[in-house]
């Protein structure tokens, strides 16, 4: 979540494993291509295993008191245009962190319009500390969700190693209060608060993410998103979600966005299909980064009227 309670593919090494005998094939032999083997995980440390505890009894307490929901479309949670409507500009068009994401405003503040104008490129990176197994299921989880996001917004948005401009780290909190060089080779410019928020994030901070944009175009020109590898599956995903699509241009959170994953009574866990009107409103070719809520306020109520009518 940017910068509030809320809730990068594992850099793994690869080792050639080749055995050499020491004599020549024969002409007709094909040497085999050499099999990568992952690199062992480095051992959990002490700090680790009581933060992997912590949010272990944090989803327990939470699902017992029927919160983390997983439906997209729940029945008991109907909204109608208006209500996608006022979510929207309450989500998109306001924020409750100042000071580059790190203090928070008395009232939520107004801001133009945000989203990104060139292909986002997800550069996905584990910790080593990351077990084998979850990285490669969190990998493939990752994929499948941004391709959602691309088919959702209508944007270009994929993993993609080539000069990202977005990366999401999964990482222990030993590893991620090691992140400082990293994230500052990635993000320049940033504040030691802002820095901190994602290296030394508290025990109550389920994840964050961090963007930066272009003051004269209004988009996105970068994001780092830190996620602790220490939470159960579930919130793990919870914070994939969110912070992802969060950081396309939905910055607030609303306590009357509802079924939504942008509220912080963590109902939802999962992106909704509200969240993906949303989604589909921002990135909509009526509207454009730098208009005011006054501005846009008539364009989306009319999309959000065509959205709910089903004539999108």
């Amino acid at each position: 979540m940017s910068q509030k309670v809320g809730f990068g593919v594992r850099q793994t090494a690869l080792a050639a494993a080749l055995s050499i005998a020491g004599c020549a094939e024969p002409a007709s032999w094909q040497r085999p291509a050499p099999r990568p083997v992952l690199a062992a995980p480095a051992p959990e440390t002490p700090a680790s295993a009581a933060v992997r505890a912590h949010y272990a009894s944090v989803q327990a307490a939470l699902l017992s008191e029927s919160l983390l929901r997983t439906e997209t479309a729940p029945a008991d949670a109907p909204f109608t245009d208006r209500n996608l409507k006022d979510n929207f500009l309450k989500i998109a068009l306001f924020e409750e962190y100042s000071g580059g994401q790190i203090t928070r405003h008395g009232q939520p503040a107004p801001i133009r319009l945000l989203r990104w104008g060139e292909p986002v490129r997800v550069a996905l990176r584990f910790g080593r500390a990351v077990p084998a197994a979850q990285a490669a299921t969190d990998t493939a989880r990752v994929a499948g969700y941004l391709a959602r996001l691309a088919k959702v917004t209508g944007h270009p948005i994929a993993l993609d190693d080539h000069n990202p401009n977005f990366w999401v780290h999964i990482a222990t909190i030993d590893e991620r209060a090691a992140m400082g060089p990293t994230i500052t080779r990635e993000m320049p410019g940033l504040t030691e608060g802002q820095l901190d928020s994602v290296t030394q994030m508290s025990a109550d901070t389920y994840c964050q993410v961090l963007t930066q944009s272009d003051d004269m175009t209004s988009t996105y020109a970068r994001a780092v998103a830190v996620i602790p590898s220490e939470h159960p599956d579930l919130m793990r995903l919870a914070c994939i979600d969110e912070e992802l699509a969060q950081a396309l241009g939905l910055p607030n959170d609303s306590n009357a966005a509802r079924p939504s994953i942008f509220n912080d009574d963590q109902e939802f866990a999962l992106l909704t299909r509200q969240d993906e009107m949303m989604l589909r409103i921002l990135y909509d070719p009526a509207l454009h980064p730098g208009m005011t809520e006054a501005e846009a306020r008539p364009i989306v109520e009319t999309l959000a009227t065509r959205l709910i009518d089903g004539n999108s």
